[in-house]
């Protein structure tokens, strides 16, 4: 039984905002408050701005979401992806923002000792992961797939703007395009002169400035197991926060286990080393984006001593049995909720 109910729920707004030529808008003027609706990247995206030109910052920033999803996407024939997957291990010529994405990714990759891999997605696609039909693969059919998972066989030239991949390789940007998005969403709010505003790309929210009336804002991150509780709220301003969890895109196959989209790029079965939730704090949507994936796979031990000695980014875990791991940069911006046990993660000085 498919219990991917953020999909399912995703699907039917989808259908909705094709209804309303898939954007909605809203202003109130008393405030000069801008809200737009956008389906794009297969979720559902709101932005709110304040100001005068929030109007046409919203506008441009609907645009370039959907000029991103062009590039990204892993089964637009016509994406960066595509290109790349498709050129038989001669390399693709790419645009400079596949470039930034898949460097900053390596890196990252190279950091979390590849905890996060780009090159996942043949797994992904044999769980059925993007194309629904969902199925538990067997242990052979995985151990052949691995052999085309190493984010060090990837190869990117910067000079040539090329990206090349062995034979059988396929990239996913799943981990860091929606992270990227937000990124650059929030540089064209910066340069058409808004200052305030909020943006939420199906999860991936990311602050510009503070709230129009000065205070800080707040951004709760659920509970892993209700998605009726939050676990605690943030008071953020020029930050993202990202969640990666066990809870979003999943399915219970007949064995009656739940199997989740995080895969694990060591075994090629779903990350399940201790955490449930990961969440990932930081100046960077596109870092925040990667980490919350890399931390998820690496797990309590192991994400827990990543953050104690990574001081540039903050993160909130949460463990099977509801224990809470919060970093101590969060001291004075986090508000955890009434009857949840917390510890903070001592930071190496």
């Amino acid at each position: 039984m498919v219990m991917d109910l953020k999909r399912l729920l995703s699907f039917a707004i989808a259908a909705i905002m094709l209804l309303l030529c898939s954007c909605s808008e809203n202003i109130d003027n008393s405030e000069k408050e801008y809200k737009k609706d956008i389906f794009a990247m297969d979720t559902y995206m709101t932005l709110k701005l304040y100001g005068e030109n929030g109007k046409k910052a919203a506008t441009l920033s609907q645009d370039e979401i959907m000029r991103l999803e062009k590039l990204f996407s892993v089964t637009d024939e016509q994406s960066d992806i595509a290109k790349i997957n498709n050129s038989s291990g001669n390399g693709a010529v790419v645009s400079d923002d596949t470039i930034k994405v898949a460097t900053k990714a390596l890196d990252i990759a190279s950091d979390t000792d590849g905890a996060l891999d780009i090159s996942i997605y043949p797994v992904l696609k044999e769980w059925g992961f993007t194309t629904e039909n969902y199925k538990v693969p067997d242990s052979t059919s995985l151990s052949a797939l691995l052999q085309n998972v190493d984010y060090k066989n990837i190869s990117i030239n910067q000079k040539e703007n090329k990206i090349t991949v062995p034979n059988g390789y396929m990239l996913d940007f799943g981990s860091v395009a929606k992270g990227y998005t937000s990124d650059r969403i929030c540089e064209i709010i910066r340069e058409n002169g808004v200052s305030s505003a909020l943006v939420n790309l199906g999860g991936n929210v990311q602050a510009v400035g503070k709230k129009n009336d000065g205070s800080l804002w707040k951004v709760a991150i659920e509970h892993p197991k209700d998605k009726s509780d939050t676990i605690c709220k943030l008071s953020i301003d020029n930050k993202a926060v990202v969640t990666s969890g066990n809870y979003e895109r999943f399915f219970e196959a007949e064995d009656g286990k739940k199997y989740w989209h995080i895969i694990d790029p060591k075994t090629g079965f779903p990350a399940d080393n201790g955490l449930i939730s990961a969440s990932v704090i930081g100046s960077s949507g596109l870092e925040c984006d990667a980490l919350s994936t890399a931390l998820f796979v690496m797990g309590t031990n192991r994400a827990i001593e990543f953050c104690s000695k990574h001081t540039d980014i903050d993160a909130v875990l949460i463990d099977k049995e509801m224990n809470i791991y919060i970093t101590d940069g969060l001291r004075e911006s986090i508000t955890v909720s009434s009857g949840y046990n917390f510890t903070f993660i001592d930071r190496l000085k």
